[in-house]
C-alpha cells in the first residue's frame, strides 16, 4: 500500500503543476484576448485590418486547455459538484468509500472511453493536418490532442484518488490526512 501511495502523491504533485500551469494559461488567454479586441478597435478607427481569426481560434485553444487540464486538479481538491444531503454529514470512511465506488465504477471507465473515442480523430487530425474552416484559421492538431491528455491526465488521477480513498477506508491515517489536506473534509458552508 505505501507503494501506491507514493504514486497517488507523484500523481498529486503533478496535477499541482498542472494547476499552476492552468493559471499562466488564464494570463495568457487574458492578453491575446485584450490584443484581439485592441486590434479589432484600432483597425476600424484607422480603416485597416489588424485582426486575424488565427488570434480568435488561438484564444478559443488557451481556453480549451484551461478547461481541460483543470479537470485532474478540480478531481484531487474535490471542488466539483456533489448534490448529496447525506454526504456531508458521514465519516471520512463512508464517504472515502462511496467515492472509491464512483471512481472505480463511472470515472475510470468514463476515462478509457474518452481515450478511445477521441484517439483515432486525433491521429486523423495530425496525419491530415487538418486546420478549422475559419479563414486563417489553425491546425486543429494540438487541440484533439490536449482532448486526448485531458482524459490520460484524468485518469492518472482518478486512479491515485482511488488508491487514497481505498487507504483510508481502511483506516490508513496517512491516507485520510491526504484527503483531509485536499479539502476532502470540508462542505458547502463550512
Amino acid at each position: 500500500m505505501k507503494a501506491l501511495l507514493r504514486f497517488a502523491k507523484a500523481v498529486d504533485r503533478f496535477s499541482e503543476w498542472q494547476g499552476g500551469l492552468s493559471v499562466f494559461l488564464v494570463i495568457l488567454v487574458i492578453i491575446v484576448g485584450f490584443y484581439n479586441v485592441a486590434t479589432r478597435f484600432a483597425g476600424r478607427y484607422i480603416g485597416l485590418q489588424l485582426a486575424s481569426n488565427s488570434y480568435i481560434e488561438l484564444q478559443e485553444h488557451l481556453f480549451s486547455a484551461i478547461f481541460l487540464l483543470g479537470f485532474a486538479y478540480i478531481l484531487k481538491h474535490h471542488v466539483n459538484v456533489r448534490v448529496d444531503f447525506f454526504y456531508s454529514r458521514w465519516s471520512i470512511q463512508r464517504r472515502a468509500l462511496v467515492d472509491f465506488l464512483g471512481t472505480v465504477l463511472v470515472l475510470i471507465p468514463l476515462c478509457l472511453l474518452g481515450m478511445f473515442v477521441t484517439w483515432n480523430p486525433l491521429l486523423r487530425s495530425w496525419r491530415e493536418m487538418e486546420t478549422s474552416g475559419d479563414a486563417g484559421g489553425l491546425i486543429q492538431g494540438p487541440v484533439r490532442t490536449l482532448l486526448f491528455a485531458a482524459f490520460v491526465l484524468l485518469l492518472l488521477q482518478s486512479l491515485a484518488q482511488a488508491i487514497k480513498y481505498w487507504a483510508a477506508t481502511r483506516g490508513n491515517q496517512a491516507a485520510i490526512d491526504h484527503l483531509l489536506a485536499d479539502s476532502y473534509g470540508q462542505t458547502v458552508g463550512e
